[in-house]
């Protein structure tokens, strides 16, 4: 297939050479002129231990070069950006094109997860589709086996995801459950930033077992408020992701955590991490729907406290600890 892919952070870039890899021709796309010159000439990517570019992935800054003619669209940008860029691709006129969404996150403000803010503008769910799991972008580079989840409404559009990004390590199930999909995949980045948080005080792995579970709860119980089949969040994109996002050092959003642990404001621990936490912006939009649905999320409202509040991460943690007991039912 020849693929558009919109995006060149470590993510976007990982799997546009998956495709490449596969046998498709990947036009990437980005506004990181820099980045482009230096896979152009061979230099491979900076934030992935400088990985080369396969044979014949061709690069661009011209969006008009990245859409024309292709038979799949791909996007990996930040949440933030989601909504600019696809109104970008959009003004150039209908979208006759499978579109791929591989950012986790809510938008903040609307409370719309990307699946859902792409239904606004395109108007219609058809071409929609989106790729998600537990997937570390350094050991995806490194061929390392792993499993993902293809979704969209249409049948013959998941299949096509799962044609176009499976192979021997890269294992692609597909599942009908978009919004489900969707919602784990952004909600778990939170719950990642609370364990790290738990690792820099020292709190150890019962602590973290405990938040990943209960977190794992707090997904579940607001996954209803966008009628999300609670068993998707079971599943690779829901519990998987999240086991992948708290228990890996690699984790942006896992470190974000750490480094909050030590007092480092968020402004500098984003600094020093070098790239988009999504966690971060996904929190707001998470306490937004909460509070709109009064559907109490503790552990996502801590993290937010402790981003934008100020509040102190200890403190933040004796809160938790401190709240009613009520009966455990999952």
């Amino acid at each position: 297939m020849r693929i558009g892919y919109l995006g060149s952070g470590a993510w976007g870039y990982c799997l546009a050479c998956l495709l490449q890899e596969n046998g498709h021709e990947v036009t990437l796309w980005s506004v990181e002129g820099t980045i482009l010159d230096m896979l152009k000439a061979g230099k491979g990517h900076p934030r992935l231990n400088n990985y080369p570019a396969p044979k014949g992935m061709q690069f661009t800054t011209d969006l008009d070069e990245a859409l024309e003619g292709k038979d799949l669209i791909v996007e990996s940008v930040t949440s933030a950006g989601f909504r600019p860029v696809l109104q970008n691709v959009l003004s150039r006129g209908k979208l006759s094109t499978p579109f791929v969404i591989t950012s986790k996150g809510i938008e903040q403000g609307s409370g719309e997860l990307l699946c859902e803010v792409a239904e606004e503008l395109i108007g219609s769910t058809d071409l929609i589709g989106g790729l998600s799991g537990p997937t570390i972008a350094k050991e995806v580079n490194e061929k390392l086996p792993a499993s993902v989840v293809a979704t969209a409404h249409d049948k013959t559009v998941r299949q096509m995801i799962c044609d176009a990004f499976g192979n021997t390590r890269f294992r692609v199930y597909p599942n009908a459950d978009v919004k489900g999909v969707s919602f784990g995949g952004a909600m778990k980045n939170i719950i990642a930033i609370a364990c790290g948080i738990s690792d820099g005080l020292g709190y150890g792995q019962n602590t973290k077992a405990a938040l990943m579970t209960r977190g794992l709860h707090e997904i579940r119980k607001l996954s209803a408020v966008k009628g999300c089949h609670p068993e998707t969040l079971n599943g690779l994109s829901g519990m998987g992701d999240l086991c992948v996002t708290c228990l890996s050092v690699h984790s942006r959003n896992y470190r974000f955590g750490t480094l909050l642990a030590k007092n480092t404001s968020a402004e500098e621990a984003k600094k020093e991490i070098g790239m988009v936490v999504e966690g971060a912006y996904t929190a707001v939009s998470a306490c937004e729907l909460s509070k709109k649905h009064g559907i109490p999320i503790p552990i996502s409202e801590g993290v937010y406290s402790i981003i934008y509040e100020g509040a102190n991460p200890k403190d933040a943690v004796k809160t938790l600890l401190t709240r009613a007991i009520k009966e455990e039912t999952l």
